[in-house]
């Protein structure tokens, strides 16, 4: 195998621009095929993008000999289904995050890629993207010391949330996305912690439910033991006044702190002696990077970027913070 031939299943909001592109502009890089259920919405995204063929149906790329790879873009109640059939036809898989609706979904599309002769990278983009390669390397310096504690806050308003709203509202039906826009937003801060941190010892949480959705977290307050001795705390909270929004996290070590957003593009180095700020631009389509490592790691180039297994440990800890009362 010497290039990943693309098929994309769910050519929506999040293929639109964050990585659909992408998946032509990087190296050894192929798209072939898109799916969506929407006969004239997959039309419409095949000629904008200019892809040669396009769908209705996923069994057309599943089936397609031409195309070894696949990228499910749909809303993670249905991750589960196509992750397996993908892999049951011998296609290399990247799956957006969160892997799946739950946990038991998720060890599924574990034990399934066990069998598999495979590959799969949970789309923890992230991990690729400028300011948060800096946090890493900083960390590997001991810019700060030996690292303390981690405090994250996630503060939105119902009316501005930082995440953009999609025509139906997905994020918000539990029976679609898993919970809320926690499920859909704290996987990205659980899996840098985990990337810069290593395993995780112990995790605890309390949560309070939306009084309109029951189903939905509106507060979640966790706390996390990291093996190697690190605490992390987070709040998130998506019901605060638009004055009070906040994305934040701050990390400690016995020489100083390391602060970023999520959102943002800065990373700030204060410590005893100076304090720095870094800046940096993200590439348009935010998931180039991490897809240039994923086909690399199809390829036999270079490590997985983000595994499977991660991304289980990921849906294992939402599982453990969210605790209702």
């Amino acid at each position: 195998m010497k290039e990943i031939n693309w098929g994309i299943i769910g050519c929506g909001d999040v293929a639109e621009l964050k990585s659909g592109p992408a998946f032509q502009r990087v190296t050894n890089s192929n798209l072939l095929s898109v799916m969506r259920r929407n006969e004239e919405k997959a039309k419409d995204f095949a000629k904008r993008h200019k892809v040669p063929h396009w769908t209705s149906n996923s069994d057309d790329i599943l089936n397609n000999n031409k195309i070894n790879a696949v990228y499910i873009a749909t809303p993670p109640s249905s991750h589960v289904t196509y992750a397996i059939q993908a892999l049951k036809a011998g296609k290399h898989v990247y799956l957006e995050k969160p892997m799946a609706l739950n946990v038991i979904e998720a060890e599924k599309i574990c034990n399934t890629l066990k069998s598999s002769n495979s590959k799969l990278t949970v789309a923890h983009y992230r991990r690729k993207l400028p300011a948060f390669l800096k946090v890493k390397e900083l960390l590997a310096e001991n810019s700060i010391g030996q690292i303390l504690h981690v405090d994250l806050q996630v503060l939105q308003s119902k009316k501005t949330l930082f995440v953009a709203d999609t025509e139906d509202n997905w994020r918000v039906n539990p029976k679609i996305s898993g919970g809320g826009y926690f499920y859909d937003l704290a996987p990205h801060h659980i899996d840098l912690m985990m990337h810069y941190f290593g395993e995780i010892a112990h995790v605890a949480g309390l949560s309070k439910a939306n009084a309109e959705t029951p189903q939905i977290e509106e507060i979640v307050n966790g706390i996390i033991s990291f093996k190697n001795g690190i605490q992390f705390r987070g709040i998130w909270n998506f019901n605060v006044a638009e004055t009070d929004q906040k994305d934040e996290c701050i990390i400690y070590g016995t020489e100083g702190s390391i602060e970023f957003s999520f959102f943002g593009s800065k990373v700030i180095l204060k410590t005893i002696k100076k304090e720095q700020i870094f800046s940096f631009t993200n590439p348009k389509h935010v998931q180039e990077p991490m897809i240039q490592a994923t086909v690399n790691y199809f390829l036999g180039k270079e490590e997985n970027p983000c595994t499977a297994e991660d991304g289980l440990i990921v849906l294992n800890t939402l599982e453990g913070l969210v605790s209702k009362y």
